[in-house]
């Protein structure tokens, strides 16, 4: 006769059970990076969840637009750096992005082997959950965002301020914390460690060859009157070091922004940035040594008051090669114009 187990067995069994198994354990931030990539997971609950056909969607899509970014762009930016930042790939030193945003993909690929990336902006940190628990119709809002958020960058090769706010300010998974997270993975890198607080991030990573590297991202207003700092006393003690200026609005032209201008010049070994960064009259000819790349044009319609004729006549008397990727404001690979200064 088969015997029913009363209430207080049954608890117990089930308390035996949990101590034996424990708790559901969340992804690591790896795992989770490679899910919001679009990557294959080896977790249990991520695995289940990749295999729904709106993740499935996600990770097709998502590795299109990546695919396409890469044979146009990537390839030959990596190609470009070999060629042109030889002594600067080879060092460890910190990389200064301001303005920057969540794009750690052009810091790493222009700059591989830095043990420290600083980035910066307006837009908040923000949180990624478990994705394992949340209800599937909210994960898929939330990765349709994640995609639009990418989807200028992916396209142009910079993001919209504006319109990136408002993809990672609804839901649950908000802010940089994925987009970094997304780039980490596409980059062939895996996370270590993650801590945040505040409006820091850190991030710590293992390169592609086996490195690793630490992936800084603040919150911070980067103006005259911005209270940064904390922010710039940061960056200072990890010594001199090599500057990426891009798609930065014409800020640093301004004398909104000359603290955060004098800081790279007085703090960089290399600046490599679009005509967007500090404007050419700030170079010192007799600390500075300049060499260009690609066609300038002059500012989009929207920046138009920033037109360099200084820049355009260094263009002109220079002749410099072509680019061969987009780069700045103008997404046409004819149109990009960069450039290099190195500090003598």
């Amino acid at each position: 006769m088969t015997r029913m187990m009363t209430p207080k067995v049954c608890s117990l069994l089930l308390a035996l059970a949990f101590s034996a198994h424990g708790p559901a354990r969340a992804a690591s931030p790896d795992e989770t990076a490679r899910f919001l990539a679009g990557l294959p997971v080896q977790d249990a609950g991520l695995a289940r969840l990749a295999g729904q056909p709106a993740m499935v969607a996600h990770a097709e899509e998502l590795g299109k637009a990546w695919t396409r970014m890469e044979q146009r762009q990537l390839v030959k930016v990596r190609a470009w750096a070999a060629a042109h930042l030889a002594s600067a790939n080879r060092s460890t030193a910190p990389v200064f992005y301001f303005f920057s945003g969540p794009d750690f993909l052009y810091a790493h690929t222009l700059f591989p082997n830095s043990a420290n990336y600083i980035l910066c902006g307006t837009e908040p940190v923000g949180t990624v959950p478990d994705l394992a628990q949340m209800p599937p119709a909210a994960l898929e809002a939330d990765l349709a965002n994640l995609r639009r958020a990418l989807g200028t960058m992916l396209t142009t090769h910079y993001f919209i301020t504006k319109d990136m706010r408002g993809d990672l300010t609804r839901g649950q998974v908000t802010g940089t914390l994925p987009l970094l997270y997304a780039f980490l993975a596409r980059t062939g890198c895996t996370i270590r460690g993650v801590s945040t607080g505040g409006d820091h991030a850190q991030i710590e990573f293992t390169g592609p060859g086996g490195q690793r590297q630490m992936l800084h991202y603040f919150k911070t207003d980067l103006s005259n009157g911005g209270r940064n700092g904390a922010f710039l006393g940061f960056c200072k003690k990890l010594g001199p070091g090599m500057s990426l200026v891009k798609s930065a609005s014409y800020l640093l032209h301004g004398e909104g922004f000359s603290t955060a201008r004098d800081f790279l010049l007085t703090n960089s070994s290399v600046i490599v940035q679009d005509d967007s960064g500090i404007p050419l009259r700030a170079f010192d000819p007799r600390r500075w040594t300049l060499r260009f790349w690609g066609s300038y044009e002059g500012p989009i319609d929207l920046f138009k008051q920033h037109q360099q004729p200084d820049l355009a006549a260094a263009y002109q008397r220079s002749n410099p090669a072509p680019l061969g990727f987009a780069f700045g404001y103008a997404w046409q690979p004819a149109k990009g114009a960069l450039v290099v200064g190195t500090a003598k």
